[in-house]
């Protein structure tokens, strides 16, 4: 019989052949995704990121460290040192990460037999500290096993952190006095050189002493440093200021750092903890650029891990240096003559609540700051006696009742809000408000036709009451029963604000205060508004107003800095100009070219009218100028707390010369001049300083012109002519007596 043939597929053998077959398909399928997946990863890796990585890896790599770069010098605006920097020895101590605590110890040890390190800055920690670390054996019998054992049992909850904290903490609670005691003078230098060794971080220099070191100090330790692993003897940096002038600012040391509330900031910036950085004013407000470049460096590892080589990659860079637009010579002019007439006017009766006085002047054009002076009567704790400190600073950082200088504003005010326009004449006679009566300083009880002119000319009061009255949509009848609508607050101010009047001036200084306003409890005395007896502007918020209109008519940004430049390569010229800062205009005010001319004419006839309120003082006068002063009858809220409450006057001033292209503006204020209203003498005081400071100002000019020095050159020779030094620690104090 003939066999049917087979089914190939029903054979077992066939079909072991085609499912392996099938599956070293599926295999080889599976590596060949595999290997294009790798393939696609790894070119993703190298050809999209591998820049980022390469740089991450850097980061790693190479370190920035503080080399103690010179920070910026800072000049005045001719070239006159204001902030140096004088070298000294200095001993660091760098630690690694591997760098275990005996070993640092030991370091310590061996620097104590070669320098003298002081021990003031030891703590009662640090003592107890260094007492557990010397004593270890005793300092772990002073609290049994059995005794943390039942600690543990009651507080379940606990951490072993905080398990190990209350352990710590009855160690060092049980240390007697009688031990920390017996630590011998030795003892506590090797602590002091070990505590600062401890506060620096890895990879970054730590100054262990930076101040008085010796030559002799210096040379051991030079000869030593084989002997010393993370131990270098260098030159650091110590900021030394040439001018009292506070507004200039101050740096931390390294024992200090970077302050503790702006630590994040630094530290997102590369900053290290213990680097100095500027902490107020002009120091602070350009930090970044007085700040030098730290070098950055490579660390070469074993397979250990130990850094066996540091290469550097880039040696750093010292801060730019900072031109300053004051005039340090103007600025002492300044100082004097604010200082004298302080203590002249605080020698009179009624100035028991005088404390302070205030001179701001700056280019009217450019916004430039000239002088910034500003004077505080202050008692020594000790002593008693008063002395006098250097407070430029509240120049924008204090606010006080402006007087009668805002009366130009309040004037181009009533031509903006249709009150008035140029040549309106008013009379000046005591106004009769319900059961008030309001009137101008000289004229009590007359009457008087007025114009804006005169009316600025003479400080008339009554004048700027109907302006303000004007603006909210009334006209004064006697005995009326007085109400302005709602918003006349408020468009008053926003018509003072055009000319900076409480509103940040801009300037480039940290801290600004804007002034204080209050809500009036009634309309009648949002009128004193109108003549500054109401809101509350800082010097430099006085100076940019008279500024705004001495100008024609443009707000101009207060500024200190100058110039940026490059450190000079010689040491006698600056270096080359970075950046020139130029004026920023913030607003220009809404009013017309004529009418602002017609107000300028108005504080020229103040100087040099035949009624001005400055006459006498500006009448011999051999330039051109315009000003305005004023008085404010304030309530006291000073300092001194028992005393608030007490009626008394601010003395202010306000002027810029030459009338005819002005380049120069001034705001003088004594606050709280005099309780004694009787005196009219006060009165002249700020009329007084204006012509002393102007005088000055024209003598200097007469003088730099002569010499040939100029603010605007490229080329600058550095000025060295002041011997006399300030540490960044002293306080400069004038003792009257």
């Amino acid at each position: 019989m003939r066999k049917l043939p087979q089914n190939r597929t029903s054979n077992p053998k066939a079909m072991h052949r085609a499912s392996l077959t099938f599956r070293m398909n599926v295999l080889f399928f599976s590596i060949f995704l595999l290997f294009s997946l790798l393939i696609f990863r790894l070119g993703f890796l190298q050809i999209v990121n591998g820049d980022d990585y390469v740089r991450k890896l850097q980061e790693k790599e190479e370190v920035r460290v503080n080399t103690s770069v010179p920070r910026g010098r800072i000049f005045d605006r001719y070239g006159r040192i204001l902030i140096d920097n004088q070298p000294e020895n200095a001993i660091t101590y760098t630690k690694m990460q591997t760098t275990k605590q005996a070993e640092m110890l030991e370091v310590a040890n061996k620097l104590a037999h070669l320098i003298e390190q002081p021990t003031d800055k030891i703590t009662q920690r640090d003592q107890l500290d260094f007492w557990i670390l010397l004593n270890n054996e005793e300092a772990k019998a002073k609290v049994t096993k059995n005794e943390m054992d039942e600690f543990r049992d009651k507080n379940e909850d606990l951490e072993k952190k905080e398990i190990n904290a209350e352990y710590d903490r009855r160690i060092r609670e049980r240390i007697t006095d009688e031990e920390l005691a017996q630590m011998t003078e030795f003892e506590l230098e090797v602590l002091a050189i070990y505590r600062e060794m401890m506060t620096g971080y890895n990879l970054s220099p730590q100054i262990i002493k930076g101040e008085n070191v010796t030559a002799d100090e210096f040379a051991r330790v030079s000869e030593n440093l084989t002997d010393l692993p993370g131990v270098n003897t260098t030159t650091d940096w110590k900021r030394v200021r040439l001018s009292p002038l506070a507004v200039l600012g101050r740096t931390t040391v390294p024992s200090k750092g970077v302050p503790k509330s702006d630590l994040n900031h630094y530290l997102a910036r590369d900053y290290s903890r213990n680097d100095r950085v500027g902490e107020s004013y002009f120091e602070a407000q350009y930090e970044e650029i007085l700040q030098g470049e730290k070098s950055i460096v490579k660390n070469l590892t074993n397979k250990k891990g130990q850094v066996v080589e540091t290469v550097t990659t880039y040696d750093g860079e010292p801060g730019k240096d900072l031109v300053s637009t004051i005039d340090i010579e103007l600025q002492q002019k300044a100082d004097e003559i604010l200082e004298r007439q302080l203590l002249e006017l605080k020698s009179r009766g009624g100035s028991e609540l005088l404390d302070r006085a205030f001179m701001v002047s700056m280019n009217p054009k450019t916004g430039e700051l000239l002088s910034i002076s500003g004077k505080k009567i202050e008692k020594d704790k000790e002593t008693g006696k008063p002395y006098i400190v250097d407070y430029s600073y509240g120049t924008f950082t204090t606010a006080y009742e402006a007087g009668s200088i805002v009366k130009a504003a309040t004037v181009l005010m009533g031509y903006n809000e249709g009150v008035i326009t140029p040549g309106t004449v008013m009379l000046d006679a005591p106004m009769r408000i319900g059961n008030i009566t309001l009137n101008t300083l000289f004229n009590k009880h007359g009457s008087v036709m007025l114009d804006d002119l005169t009316a600025l000319e003479r400080s008339s009061n009554v004048y700027m009451f109907k302006i303000a009255m004007g603006v909210g949509g009334r006209t004064y009848s006697p005995g009326m029963r007085f109400s302005l609508p709602k918003g006349t607050l408020q468009t008053m101010r926003n018509e003072y604000a055009q000319f900076g009047l409480g509103v940040p001036t801009g300037i480039d200084l940290p801290g600004e205060a804007i002034g204080y306003q209050a809500d009036p409890d009634t309309d009648v005395k949002l009128l004193n508004l109108a003549i500054g007896q109401f809101d509350t502007y800082t010097p430099m918020q006085m100076v940019q107003y008279i500024s705004t209109i001495a100008n024609g008519g443009y707000r101009i940004q207060p500024r200190m800095l100058k110039e940026i430049r490059k450190p000079s390569k010689d040491g006698e010229n600056l270096g080359q100009v970075v950046d020139e800062v130029t004026p920023t205009i913030l607003n220009r005010i809404e009013n017309t070219d004529a009418e602002i001319k017609h107000v300028q004419e108005g504080l020229r006839r103040v100087y040099f009218g035949s009624r001005g309120a400055a006459r006498k003082q500006f009448e011999t006068a051999k330039y051109t100028a315009a000003g305005k002063t004023g008085t404010a009858q304030v309530v006291y809220y000073g300092p001194q707390k028992e005393k608030y409450g007490t009626d008394t006057i601010n003395v202010v001033h306000v002027g810029y010369a030459p009338f005819e292209d002005p380049e120069i503006a001034y705001a003088i204020i004594y606050p709280w001049a005099t309780t004694n209203f009787s005196d009219s003498n006060y009165l002249s005081h700020g009329n007084v300083t204006a012509r002393e400071f102007l005088d000055a100002y024209f003598e200097l000019k007469q003088k730099y012109a002569e010499e040939g020095l100029s603010a605007s050159k490229v080329e600058k020779p550095i000025i060295k002519d002041s011997d006399e030094k300030l540490e960044e620690t002293d306080e400069v104090k004038t003792v009257t007596e």
